[in-house]
């Protein structure tokens, strides 16, 4: 069977921006992957979501918008304002590459075409060039792609390259579109890439081994399982009303949470972004290896960065933690690690997802061995969770998990199984600048400065951006506003004048060498807009700074006993 050209990819993503229809979108993806030789299906699949490898995968592509600019201008002959003519109309880096090359291409296409597996093998290739001259040695081989591909198809290299398809087909389309390709059972679909996470891998197994492949898709060691994910409530009182008063509580712990997988002497450890952490955690190997009571095991939990009494620091603290490759010895004792668990997926052979979470924390409870679970509740009152969640934040935690006793495990999904409630605090801030947007956001100004006024000298003070919290009706009103009250401009950044107070939710406040005011907010996000509100009436830097150092009356502080 001859390869399959990359120009059917390419075509095909074009169609595919042509309808929002679901239904049409799966019919197009499901022929094209019928038409595929078995060797290709997997790098088929990946490609056409945005993706080289599965998540999972430690390869990265690593390639910056600047690299792939400077191979587009040693193929067009493009005057910088014609550049910057098109890069204003395009919508994404890809749609800018296609209209670079067909409008000022300064060579011709070199033969032979690409094919779907050349570009595969190309992006693995660009992955696994490191070291010194990687950078150079990158662009070579990106050129020797661009040279051979077709206006459309180098639209298509850019973006998986930035990773930003655009044109609706996300994870659980293509999972449709395979059971249909396949003539098999949506759900047995699902629940193979549930258990091995890669979408390319359950094509080939649908695509060639039908049904009965899927149904001896079991969980691997090794290869870690997308977390089940929570949905957000407002308060306890609707935590009881979705689970009927059948639910558990636990300590929702401001760490980093990790999945450990164990066998015998052979402990890993992977992020909520499926990421092997080991070398960044060896105390916590170390601790799985001593104290787990099981020689097999999958299980979930938390990672908590301590002060010397025990008490949480701020996530910033943990995160070096991760960051760090060298002295790692130093970094253990300076910022030690408590882990937390809080689930069990696998032990010794048994598959536990199905089972309800009730269940699953009775097997926990008798694996864990000497390692810490999270505080829990089986609250039988609202009073009894309230009093619950309030001795969480003042232990000084991020808030409590509500969890339906009856819920299996559902790796990836984000269902109301599992409630999460936060401590959430708000502050008035003024929006001093915003950042133009791409992809969806395209033509907005939608990456909002925030900044917090110094009363001693009048100045407004960046603390942090966001760009979570709007509508796009929102966002578009924005972009009219902040226009009519725009100082300058300096890149993709436009200064305004500190008019637009807005209301900013956020989890905690972090000490900042990137802000001048000190200062950082975790996970800002506006919740409204102060029109009754001047800007010297915003919350002020001392204000921040108060509050900052309130967080301690419940949280470590590194150094301190």
């Amino acid at each position: 069977m001859p390869e399959t050209p990359f120009v059917q990819l390419a075509e095909l993503g074009q169609q595919l921006e042509q309808t929002s229809k679901r239904l049409e979108l799966t019919a197009l993806l499901a022929d094209f992957l019928q038409g595929l030789a078995p060797e290709e299906l997997p790098p088929a699949v990946r490609l056409t979501i945005g993706q080289v490898f599965p998540e999972w995968d430690e390869r990265a592509l690593n390639i910056s918008w600047r690299a792939v600019q400077t191979v587009l201008r040693n193929l067009t002959d493009a005057s910088p304002a014609i550049q910057e003519e098109i890069y204003r109309q395009a919508v994404d880096g890809g749609e800018a590459a296609r209209m670079l090359l067909e409008q000022t291409r300064s060579q011709p296409i070199e033969p032979p075409p690409l094919t779907l597996l050349e570009v595969f093998h190309a992006f693995e290739a660009l992955a696994e060039t490191a070291g010194k001259g990687s950078q150079t040695r990158k662009e070579a081989l990106l050129l020797g792609l661009f040279r051979r591909a077709t206006p459309v198809e180098a639209k298509t290299l850019v973006k998986v390259i930035s990773q930003e398809m655009r044109h609706g087909v996300n994870e659980g389309l293509m999972l449709e579109a395979i059971a249909r390709a396949a003539r098999v059972k949506p759900r047995l679909v699902q629940r193979a890439n549930q258990l091995w996470g890669d979408l390319g891998e359950v094509a080939l197994t649908a695509l060639t081994r039908g049904e009965n492949g899927l149904k001896q898709v079991e969980l691997r060691l090794f290869r870690p399982l997308k977390p089940m994910l929570a949905q957000t409530a407002t308060d306890l009182a609707e935590a009881f009303e979705r689970h009927g008063g059948h639910l558990a509580l636990e300590y929702k712990l401001d760490g980093a949470r990790v999945q450990i997988h164990r066998q015998g002497d052979q402990v890993r450890i992977y992020s909520r972004q499926l990421a092997d952490v080991t070398g960044s955690l060896p105390d916590v190997v170390a601790e799985v290896k001593e104290a787990l009571g099981v020689e097999e095991a999958i299980v979930e939990g938390e990672a908590l960065a301590v002060d010397q009494q025990g008490r949480p620091l701020p996530f910033q603290h943990l995160m070096r933690r991760f960051r760090r490759k060298h002295a790692l010895a130093e970094t253990v004792a300076e910022i030690p690690v408590q882990l937390h668990l809080f689930d069990a997926l696998y032990l010794n052979g048994k598959t536990l997802l199905d089972f309800p979470y009730q269940d699953r924390w009775q097997a926990l409870e008798a694996a864990a061995g000497q390692v810490k679970r999270v505080r829990r509740v089986i609250p039988t009152t609202l009073a009894e969770g309230q009093a619950f969640a309030e001795a969480a934040f003042r232990e000084g935690h991020e808030g409590v998990m509500a969890k339906a006793l009856d819920s299996p495990y559902t790796p990836g999904v984000r269902g109301k199984a599992w409630l999460k409630l936060k401590h959430v605090v708000t502050l008035d801030l003024v929006i001093v600048a915003a950042d133009w947007g791409y992809g969806r956001r395209h033509g907005w100004l939608s990456n909002y400065h925030l900044a917090t006024r110094d009363a001693d000298t009048g100045r407004y003070l960046v603390v942090g951006k966001t760009f979570k919290g709007l509508t796009d009706p929102e966002f578009e009103a924005m972009t009219r506003r902040l226009l009519a009250l725009e100082q300058s401009r300096r890149g993709s950044t436009v200064f305004v004048q500190p008019q637009v107070v807005v209301e900013v939710l956020f989890n905690e406040i972090q000490a900042s060498r990137q802000y001048e005011s000190g200062l950082a907010l975790r996970f800002a996000r506006i919740a409204c807009l102060r029109e009754d509100k001047l800007a010297v009436e915003a919350d002020t830097l001392q204000t921040l700074r108060q509050l900052y150092e309130q967080q301690f009356d419940y949280k470590g502080r590194r150094g301190e006993g």
